[in-house]
């Protein structure tokens, strides 16, 4: 399907936050089964990754996880193993750690569940392959221009520099690149990760301080899909595109 291989074969999709800003979407259904354009926000990320070639995927579980494992057993492609965070809200990073004994892989595809995106001429997954580099990088994350992102209006969240190398945004600055939700993560990214619950950015603050935490550009577009209101734009942008 593409010309270039994947570097993994398995992927991690987060799928164990509350929800908050989607509410009432969410006061009874989990945010990754709120449905956008005829589908549930995770089946957006699923199929992308199935299109893709990817075979395998580790979805983590928290709120409602009932209805998300219910959902989830309805798939055959790619293969599922769920994670479960019942127990307890781990966040991003927390919800990695738990989920590392059942990636059996050194690299992989990393995604939030409420992802929707268009690719340019090659699709998400094989972009990153493209530019990843074992021997350099930690994590590569896919980055999107704030020209290419419908209903964000934040300051962005990066900047690259010409050799691809990511650096934070400054307080009160804006930053020309917003994070997809979409990376290649190895999992050196993990080494003396913190126990409990803690956000995915210590890593990436630390890889960042190593020049080991790197970015490219999506060539596509890009939805933030996080609030009720931002449902419907999605869907009609994407009628006409």
């Amino acid at each position: 399907m593409n010309s270039v291989p994947l570097v993994s074969d398995v992927a991690m999709v987060l799928a164990a936050g509350m929800g908050k800003r989607m509410r009432p979407l969410t006061a009874s259904r989990p945010k990754p089964l709120v449905r956008v354009a005829g589908k549930p926000l995770i089946d957006h990320c699923l199929d992308k990754l199935d299109e893709a070639g990817v075979a395998r995927a580790v979805v983590n579980v928290h709120y409602l996880a009932d209805q998300m494992v219910a959902h989830l057993g309805h798939r055959s492609t790619p293969a599922i193993t769920v994670s479960d965070e019942t127990d307890a809200l781990l966040e991003t990073g927390g919800g990695l750690v738990r989920a590392m004994p059942l990636i059996d892989a050194d690299t992989f595809f990393c995604l939030n569940s409420d992802n929707i995106w268009l690719d340019g001429p090659r699709n998400a997954f094989a972009a990153l392959s493209a530019a990843w580099d074992d021997d350099k990088m930690d994590a590569l994350m896919l980055l999107v221009g704030h020209a290419q992102a419908f209903n964000y209006e934040g300051r962005g969240d990066f900047h690259l520099d010409q050799l691809g190398k990511i650096s934070r945004r400054r307080p009160g600055r804006v930053a020309p690149f917003i994070f997809s939700g979409i990376q290649i993560v190895s999992k050196r990214l993990m080494r003396d990760a913190p126990e409990g619950a803690f956000s995915t950015g210590v890593l990436w603050n630390r890889a960042i301080d190593e020049g080991r935490l790197y970015g490219i550009s999506h060539t596509g577009l890009w939805f933030e899909v996080g609030a009720p209101g931002m449902i419907a734009p999605t869907e009609a942008a994407l009628q006409v595109v």
